[in-house]
Formats: structure tokens, C-alpha cells, sequence
């Protein structure tokens, strides 16, 4: 192995063999060249493609991958028997790039399964590296359960393999029973006491049954190993396998500690992993690590405050080092004035000291009462405890008719922009559908309706109705009140109140795109 590359770690991804393993997550071949193409993106250096010998769809989609995917080198996987290796071979020729992985258990747990000796399983290995260098200039050997096999004999493997011609050794840990201090030692005794060792790359394969397949690649990495195999979002059988982007992130970011590098291209990771998420079906749980959707969120005051002054106090990477736009900053009642100053001046809102003391007091009430307080909670605060809501719609004149064998149907007025009059009819399901129909045509919108809710907030028959509608329209939401003895008008002002809203957003977003 060149010594300039030994600081060097290669990114082997099997996300597409080992990850789709994972039940429920089969992918079709379309689907495995679309993961493909993403993982080109990201720059990995080595992409399993799949089983050839598995399946007819399988030895396509290696076949395809590996004639149509540029950047990465493309591997087929075998196991140790010569119609699997002459199946990924036959996958594999032609292309350009291009690495044989052929592998047999080792460990007495698997040579006992086999119905093997030591010597037989041995010769196996020896025999099949050999048949697959035939086939491939670039072979990687892999003694499956490499962790729980007796160390003088996975030495031996390891030495014959590669004098045979392997030139990756794949020290698996199959089953997650490592622990880094212990793992990390047996890639630095293999290392010591396997001559022909310099002839070849050591590559690590942890499994994450015990929660430690990342620890234990990166101390194996530490320790001398120079490839990682991983998935994108840890995924695979069992528990999974070491998460690309954890390994990935951990080597960029303390590369001060680990003194390693790897060309993956961080950018491009909630890409994968989003992609990766949405063809398997397998959400990616919010508190996972770089790529799950609390982890550059921050909803603590201290931990909001002291992020807004200088992100580093709070957070050791940038959101946009792995494709993420900004820092997170959720409000909750946990929040303190300066995160809600920092979100309205986002928003587009510059309020004297005295005003964000009433905003405050106002988003303490609302954040005591939910979860999360959005965008339009904020606009509808600001508006309703300190600015009146410009109008560009107004509601000037209403008729609606309903009744037993009869289509309902609506007819609206309305002012736009304080000077033009536009009246518009409508049928619908009802009323209240009618007279949004209506709406949508006088406006010009194509404002949905997300959520519509209505409470009586006084009693009696003449009970005044709260009406609340959550509209959606070109990627922005608001929220829209009214309130009314008629619920119908208290429907059709809710609505109007909503399209205000939106409005008012879409201002603040064409002054950003101007200010651009």
C-alpha cells in the first residue's frame, strides 16, 4: 500500500446490500441506480451494489450500477463458492471500476455450521480469493465473525488471503459482540503480527447490536484499520450496521484527534439520507445524530441564547457543513427573549425593547398552551398585540343558501387592496364549502384548507363560535380566527383573516429575495 495514503480512510457504502437486508426495505433496481447516483454525489469511494447470485433483479441492478454510476468503485458480493463468484463476476465485467468482495465464516460458531475443520474452511478462503482475482483485479476478503475466531487463526487467514491476492481484508464484527478497546486491539495485533499485511487495506464491518458498531470503527480506524464499511442512517439486519454519516462526521470533525481524512462530500448527506429514508420506508428517528431532525435543534433558553451569540458554544458542527440550511431555533415555553427577538427579526418584524416585552408576554401564554410555537403564532402575536393586520382582502358583503334538496351556494364581495370590488358565486358540499369556493375565485388563491376547527366560547343559543383555519399556499401556513354568532361568517372571515396572513409572509419573503 502507497504510505501516502495511509492517513486516507476509503468510504465503503452497503447500503444497498447489507441495509436492504433490513426487513420491509427490498428496493427495485430503479430505485437501487437512484441511490446510486446519490451516493456518487456524496463521494464514497466504494458502493456494494448488492448479491448478484441472490437474484436475477440483484445481478441487474450490480450490472446496471456498475456500468452507469461514475466515481465509485462498484463491488459485487460473493460468498466463498465458485457460481457465486463467477455470477458477480459476470455482473461486474466490463465495467470500469470494480471490486469482488467474497467472504466465509471463520469463527468456530460458523465452521461449526458448515460441518468444516479449520484446514478445510482455510483452503475454502485461499481458493475462492483465488477464483475471484480471475475474475476482478480488485478482490476483498472478508472471514465472516472475524471478532469471535481464535486470533492465531485469523492471522493465518488474513496472510494467505492476501498473498493469494486480495488486496482489501474485511475484519467483520457479524454479530455486534465487540467492544471498542477490544476491537480496536485486534486490528493493531493483526497488523503486528500478519507479515504481508502492508500488501492490503484493513477494512472493518461492525454490526450495532450492542450500540457500539461507530465506536468500534472508529477505534479500529484509530487503531490502523484504513476502510469503513457503513450505511447511510446505520441501517441493515438486526440492529443495523455503523452509520456512514456518524463515522464521516466524527473524521472531518476531529480530525485532531483521529488524524484521518476521507474525500466524502459532507454536503450531501441529509440528501442521501433523505432519499435513503423515503425509498425504504424507514424514518430516520429525531434525535439520531447528524441526520435527524432534532440534531441542530435547539429549544433550551440557555442553549438558545448561547447558540444565537456564537453557534459554537452549543454546537461542534454548522447545519450547512452536512446540506442543512440553518440552525434550528424551536419555541417552546423553554425560550427566552432573545430567541424570540432573533426569530421575529427573521421574520421581518424590528420591535423596540418595550414591544418584544409585550410580544413575550403574549408567546408565554401561547407556548404554555402548546407544544411548539410556529411562524404564524409569532405574525399573529406581533399583529394582534401590536400592529393591525394589513388588509388586502376584505370581506364586504356575504350571502350563502343551504337547505334540504337544494345545492348550497355562496356568493362573496370582496375589497382587495383597499379600492377594487370583486364578486364571486359558487356551489359546494355546504355552506361553508360554497362560500370558500367563492373565496378562492374573488382572490385569485390557491390557498388549501389544512385544518378547520369551530368552539362555541360563550353559551347559550345566541353563542358566539370561534372559527380557526389552518391554510397552506406555496410552502408557507398561516392560521386564520374569527369570531362570530354566524358560523358561516365567522368560516368566511376565519378564511379571509388566513389569506391576510399569507400575505403578510409573502411580503417578507419577496423583501428577502429583493435584499438578496
Amino acid at each position: 500500500m502507497d504510505q501516502n495514503t495511509k492517513d486516507q480512510v476509503v468510504i465503503f457504502d452497503t447500503t444497498l446490500r447489507d441495509a436492504e437486508q433490513t426487513p420491509g426495505c427490498s428496493l427495485t433496481t430503479r430505485e437501487k441506480l437512484e441511490i446510486a447516483h446519490q451516493l456518487a454525489r456524496l463521494n464514497v469511494d466504494v458502493i456494494e451494489a448488492g448479491f448478484p447470485v441472490s437474484s436475477n433483479e440483484d445481478f441487474e441492478a450490480v450490472k446496471r450500477i456498475a456500468n452507469e454510476v461514475e466515481g465509485p468503485r462498484i463491488c459485487g458480493l460473493a460468498r466463498a463458492v465458485r457460481l457465486d463468484i463467477e455470477r458477480a463476476g459476470e455482473a461486474l465485467a466490463g465495467a470500469p471500476k470494480t471490486r469482488l468482495h467474497t467472504f466465509i465464516g471463520s469463527s468456530p460458531q460458523h465452521r461449526a455450521m458448515m460441518r468444516k475443520s479449520p484446514e478445510e474452511v482455510l483452503k475454502m478462503a485461499v481458493d475462492a480469493v483465488e477464483l475471484a482475482r480471475a475474475q476482478c483485479e480488485n478482490v476483498e476478503f472478508s472471514p465472516m465473525d472475524a471478532v469471535r475466531t481464535e486470533p492465531d487463526y485469523l492471522y493465518e487467514m488474513v496472510e494467505a488471503t492476501i498473498a493469494t491476492g486480495a488486496t482489501t481484508i474485511n475484519i467483520p464484527d457479524t454479530v455486534g459482540y465487540a467492544v471498542p478497546d477490544q476491537f480496536g486491539q485486534l486490528i493493531a495485533d493483526i497488523i503486528s503480527h500478519v507479515g504481508n499485511v502492508d500488501d492490503a487495506i484493513i477494512s472493518v464491518h461492525c454490526h450495532d447490536d450492542l450500540g457500539m458498531a461507530v465506536s468500534n470503527s472508529l477505534t479500529a480506524l484509530k487503531r490502523g484499520a484504513r476502510q469503513a464499511e457503513c450505511t447511510i442512517n446505520g441501517l441493515g439486519e438486526r440492529a443495523g450496521n455503523a452509520s456512514l454519516e456518524e463515522i464521516v462526521m466524527a473524521v472531518l470533525t476531529r480530525g485532531d484527534y483521529f488524524g484521518i481524512a476521507c474525500d466524502v462530500n459532507p454536503k450531501e448527506i441529509i440528501n442521501t439520507s433523505r432519499l435513503v429514508s423515503r425509498l425504504m420506508n424507514v424514518s430516520v428517528p429525531p434525535n439520531k445524530a447528524i441526520v435527524g431532525a432534532n440534531a441542530f435543534a435547539h429549544s433550551s433558553g440557555i442553549h438558545q441564547d448561547g447558540v444565537l451569540k456564537s453557534r459554537d458554544n452549543f454546537e461542534i458542527m454548522a447545519p450547512q457543513d452536512v446540506g442543512l440550511e440553518q440552525t434550528q431555533i424551536v419555541l417552546t415555553a423553554r425560550s427566552g427573549r432573545h430567541a424570540l427577538r432573533h426569530r421575529l427579526e427573521e421574520l421581518g418584524y424590528e420591535l423596540s425593547p418595550e414591544d418584544i416585552e409585550k410580544a413575550y408576554e403574549r408567546f408565554i401564554v401561547v407556548a404554555d398552551k402548546k407544544k411548539e410555537v410556529f411562524d404564524e403564532d409569532l405574525i399573529a402575536i406581533v399583529s394582534d398585540e401590536l400592529t393591525d393586520i394589513p388588509e388586502k382582502y376584505h370581506l364586504e358583503y356575504m350571502h350563502t343558501v343551504s337547505g334540504t334538496g337544494m345545492v348550497p351556494s355562496a356568493t362573496i364581495r370582496l375589497t382587495i387592496d383597499g379600492n377594487s370590488e370583486v364578486q364571486e358565486s359558487a356551489w359546494g358540499d355546504g355552506p361553508v364549502d360554497a362560500a370558500y369556493k367563492a373565496v378562492k375565485t374573488a382572490a385569485g388563491t390557491e390557498a388549501r384548507v389544512e385544518q378547520y376547527a369551530i368552539q362555541a366560547i360563550t353559551s347559550g343559543a345566541e353563542a358566539l363560535g370561534e372559527v380557526t383555519v389552518r391554510l397552506s399556499e406555496g410552502g408557507r401556513a398561516a392560521t386564520g380566527r374569527a369570531v362570530s354568532t354566524d358560523v358561516i361568517e365567522a368560516s368566511v372571515k376565519a378564511y379571509i383573516d388566513g389569506l391576510n396572513r399569507l400575505e403578510i409572509q409573502a411580503g417578507i419573503q419577496r423583501q428577502r429575495a429583493e435584499a438578496v
